[in-house]
């Protein structure tokens, strides 16, 4: 979890010297932290999230090398099929 650090008593008084009276100036202050609290823990990544996905994208390019390798031996074969058929007809 995310945490944002800043003086909320600084934060308050600040408001208080605006006009605004403590308890909403209080009030005020402890849902901003709530807020951006939130906002951090649903929008912004952590080295461990970047870090699952790199090992997840580095899976999924050993299984796609693999499938590119099985394709490759394939269409070799179909080749060789091909060319052989060919100098089947015409020799």
């Amino acid at each position: 979890m995310s945490t944002i650090t800043f003086d909320t008593h600084k934060f308050v008084k600040q408001l208080e010297s605006a006009g605004i009276p403590a308890a909403q100036a209080e009030a005020f202050v402890n849902a901003q932290r709530d807020i951006l609290a939130e906002a951090l823990d649903s929008a912004l990544a952590t080295k461990a999230d970047v870090a699952d996905l790199r090992s997840d994208l580095k899976l999924e390019a050993a299984g796609l090398r693999g499938e590119l390798g099985t394709i490759r031996w394939m269409i070799a074969a179909l080749i060789a099929l091909a060319v052989a058929n060919f100098a089947k007809q015409f020799f």
